[in-house]
């Protein structure tokens, strides 16, 4: 029997990938290629080996890039399913065979998703076609908030908004967050009653409220337009604005749309060409005043959704830290944690100011709650959810 799980994790113009061996979870090669959707271009080298393969390259589209992964792993024919990471489709969550009807509830939400839905139908379609008889299994970003409590899903809006039209909120960073409070138990001992607050701070970011292994509230709303303050989306957002801004100032709906998701956020703020926290820091330490803004309203907005959280759950066992930019930004994290003794967070500086992408505890051995960073592992989350769904498990 075929046991092997691609699991594909699919951007805008990138294609990010591992090899699973199922049920050892053993991961046999990874890799990615950028520049998917390149006019022109052609290969330019791969660096790495069969258990770590980069690949540096201009593709027409994701079905020549996925023939150049085949080419890499030397066939697909072993393959018992590719998985993948979808954010969210009209109707449907949870993990799902992505055939023709889910790839068209996905469709349905291309104003919601421009830039997350379009590219994960044109790839499974190309696997699709390239590979009919190899099932394509994706666990939607939504499935971990699918249980939600009403009164954290719910918006105050009319009450048939949600069954007629979705309206609701929803939640994202699903598999991130998962793997966090899967791996958090594991390391405190096999732990079940757990509090969780988990950050993942990247190139999008995100807080989760988790107790006993269940999503219970999120920082994210209906959209990843929500939320935090992103690269170069707003946030949390007031809706009304931006009706002011699209009638009565002129701006339009599109070019409003176009500005809150493209030139907002961090890269709004700070005025710099891109809203990464790298360029961010580097900035304000050399006296960019705009820069040191924007880094504040991050740190202020992710200090917010941790306070709410501490609230709603009567305090928490574990504030865990993933992703990019919280995993090696030791200073964000101070600055985050900065006046949190009233809830018995000490942080260790030493162990702090240690620790960059790798598992580690930096709150003081006396803290109340425990501070950790957990480096995520999204694509074991999709692997094991693609094989539990050809098992019949899920």
């Amino acid at each position: 029997m075929a046991n092997k799980i691609l699991v594909a994790n699919i951007g805008s113009t990138s294609f990010k990938f591992k090899l699973y061996e199922m049920p050892s979870e053993r991961v046999l090669a990874s890799g990615g290629i950028e520049r998917i959707g390149a006019a022109e271009g052609s290969f330019k080298h791969v660096i790495g080996s069969a258990e770590e393969v980069r690949g540096n390259a201009a593709f027409p589209d994701y079905a020549a890039a996925i023939a150049f992964v085949e080419k890499i792993l030397g066939g697909f024919g072993d393959l018992a399913a590719v998985g993948f990471k979808p954010v969210m489709a009209k109707g449907i969550s949870g993990t799902q065979f992505m055939e023709e009807p889910v790839l068209a509830a996905m469709e349905a939400l291309y104003t919601l998703f421009p830039a997350h839905n379009p590219p994960y139908v044109n790839a499974i379609r190309s696997f699709r076609k390239a590979f009919p008889n190899l099932p394509c299994i994706g666990t939607f970003e939504t499935a971990f908030y699918d249980d939600l409590p009403e009164h954290n899903r719910r918006y105050p809006v009319p009450r048939d908004w949600e069954a007629r039209y979705g309206i609701r909120r929803y939640g994202f960073h699903g598999a991130s967050h998962r793997y966090i409070s899967q791996r958090v138990a594991e390391l405190r001992g096999g732990e079940k009653n757990l509090r969780v607050i988990s950050c993942h701070l990247g190139g999008s970011s995100s807080v989760c409220c988790i107790k006993n292994g269940t999503a219970i509230d999120s920082s994210w709303g209906m959209t990843p337009q929500s939320g935090l303050p992103q690269n170069n989306r707003v946030g949390d957002f007031d809706v009304f604005a931006a009706i002011y801004l699209a009638r009565d100032l002129n701006l339009g709906v599109d070019e409003v749309e176009r500005v809150l998701s493209k030139e907002s956020g961090l890269k709004g703020l700070s005025g710099l060409p891109q809203g990464d926290m790298r360029d961010l820091l580097a900035a304000a330490e050399s006296g960019n005043a705009d820069a040191a803004v924007a880094i504040d309203v991050f740190v202020g907005a992710i200090r917010k959704y941790i306070g709410q959280f501490l609230v709603e759950m009567n305090g928490a066992d574990v504030i865990s830290f993933t992703a990019g930019i919280a995993e090696n930004n030791p200073i964000l994290r101070e600055k985050i944690l900065e006046g949190m003794d009233f809830a018995g967070v000490k942080l260790d500086k030493a162990a702090n100011d240690a620790a960059r992408g790798r598992e580690a505890v930096i709150s003081a051995p006396d803290s109340k709650i425990e501070v950790r960073l957990v480096p995520t592992n999204e694509e074991l989350i999709i692997a094991r959810n693609a094989w539990a769904k050809l098992n019949g498990t899920l």
